[in-house]
């Protein structure tokens, strides 16, 4: 073992932090690139693009329980989750590279575009799904629980975060193909040097698990037992999934009816789980009053990913004099090319995104660690989510002015900053060590199973011609979560 892992140096901890910087710097380019590149490049329309993000969530439910069992259980190439990251970065380094060249994929192969960029987009996604648990779950094994871990969370963001302000400014200053093409050389480098640097612990011995309770039975029926507070989310998926896949559409009618019935079971599920945590408190319990809070939140999170584009598009640019528009000055500064509709909505959803990412990277270090140790993690991570909600609030009351749509962004960045990094420090101190992938793998089901419902909401949306009123869905959804987060112990 490195003196710097030993000592767990800065160092250390930046180089633990580049697995998950690699997933994240593939995530925003997705982000900034994916619905930008399929809508003006390919012309896709908005629920074409809607069901190309629903191969992520597809992969992810077939992918990372299985990735987290099997890393929990297997050791070759000197370790447990690092033969994951180094396959998981090459996959995704070659998906990115296939991005711009769809086109020629489809014609070479016969199939519609709209097919490969499906095919393209679930291996993109499965790449970064199967780097996505060990990532986080290596931490988990290199650090004990307490503040140390907190530490490796918090530095994980930071320095996703700040990888992820330079993918929006690589966006708005040289373009998106330009950041798909240097988003695949960093991929494949942050999940290669890591492996050469890190030494995981052959056997993992911690007072959680230790001291873990455990059952009679399989991981498999245990880990669908414990995911019964999303079994509303589980039934929506499934419908998804049968109705385009084997109906072609043909449930459409129903969808949105359907969709809201599954988010009302959800609710009563949950509040099922929480009486129960009150009666008989339990880490079991608590775990999963964190798999509802947190899927209420991406729920909220992913459709912005998904639909900020089109509202943009539809809702701030008829009102832009495009040669005022800030996005396109600060993009002016590094490209003389001439900004049109659809680069100028590129250049605002990416700078609107850098900001989100900009709060995201510094707070986690310079405010949410600091306030952890005072105020305990739960109650910052219940502060940050309300700031989330208000910006979002704050969106749907005034974000078609330019300045405003920027001020909502930083905002959000608050909740933003503690989803993808405060959240692991605490869901990971409430489960047994020895099954850290299983449980990393259950927990991603609070965000592949919500994540399902995009192409609902983009229905809703566009039915409607309202484009607000996404970040008011937003709003109330981010809101359901930190009501959810008020019945956790901290």
């Amino acid at each position: 073992m490195r003196s710097i892992q030993k000592k767990r140096t800065n160092l250390f901890y930046t180089l633990l932090s580049l697995p998950a910087t690699a997933v994240g710097f593939c995530l925003s380019t997705q982000v900034a690139a994916l619905s930008w590149i399929l809508s003006t490049q390919y012309k896709l329309h908005i629920e074409d693009v809607a069901l190309v993000w629903l191969a992520g969530p597809l992969s992810g439910i077939i992918a990372q329980p299985i990735v987290g069992m099997m890393s929990d259980k297997s050791w070759f190439m000197g370790g447990r989750r690092k033969p994951y990251i180094v396959m998981g970065g090459m996959l995704g380094a070659g998906m990115l590279l296939a991005l711009p060249h769809i086109d020629l994929i489809s014609q070479s192969s016969g199939a519609s575009i709209f097919v490969v960029a499906v095919i393209v987009s679930l291996l993109l996604d499965m790449s970064i799904n199967v780097t996505f648990n060990p990532a986080r779950a290596i931490i988990a094994d290199v650090t004990p629980p307490g503040l140390d871990r907190i530490k490796g969370f918090s530095w994980m963001q930071v320095v996703s975060g700040t990888f992820g302000i330079a993918a929006y400014f690589v966006s708005v200053a040289f373009g998106n193909m330009a950041l798909i093409y240097v988003a695949a050389f960093v991929v494949l480098l942050f999940s290669t040097v890591p492996v050469f640097f890190i030494e995981e612990p052959r056997v993992l011995h911690t007072e959680a698990a230790e001291q873990a309770p455990t059952t009679g039975r399989s991981s498999l029926s245990d880990g669908v037992a414990i995911l019964f507070p999303l079994y509303g989310f589980i039934a929506f998926g499934l419908f998804v999934v049968l109705n385009k896949m084997i109906f072609q559409g043909g449930w459409d009618g129903i969808q949105t009816y359907f969709m809201l019935g599954c988010l009302v079971a959800t609710i009563f599920m949950g509040a099922i789980t929480i009486r129960k945590g009150k009666r008989q408190p339990s880490d079991t319990n608590d775990f999963q009053k964190i798999l509802l809070a947190h899927a209420f939140s991406w729920l909220g999170i992913q459709s912005m990913f998904v639909m900020s584009y089109f509202y943009i598009k539809e809702k701030m640019l008829p009102g832009l004099d495009t040669s005022h528009v800030i996005a396109n000055a600060f993009s002016s500064i590094f490209s003389t090319s001439e900004h049109t509709a659809e680069q100028t909505a590129g250049n605002i959803l990416s700078l609107g995104f850098l900001l989100l990412n900009v709060v995201g990277a510094l707070l986690p270090v310079l405010l949410l660690e600091p306030l952890s140790k005072k105020m305990g993690k739960v109650k910052v991570y219940r502060t940050a989510i309300a700031c989330m909600t208000a910006g979002y609030f704050l969106l749907y009351l005034a974000g078609t002015r330019e300045l405003v749509f920027y001020l909502g962004m930083i905002i959000c960045g608050i909740g933003w900053s503690a989803v993808i990094s405060i959240v692991f420090a605490i869901m990971t101190e409430k489960v047994n060590a020895r099954k850290m992938g299983m449980f990393m793998g259950l927990f991603n089901f609070s965000v592949v199973l919500p994540a399902m419902m995009t192409p609902g909401i983009s229905k809703i949306v566009h039915d409607t011609g309202n484009y607000a009123l996404l970040f008011l869905i937003i709003a109330i959804s981010l809101l359901v979560s930190l009501i959810c987060w008020l019945f956790l112990r901290d």
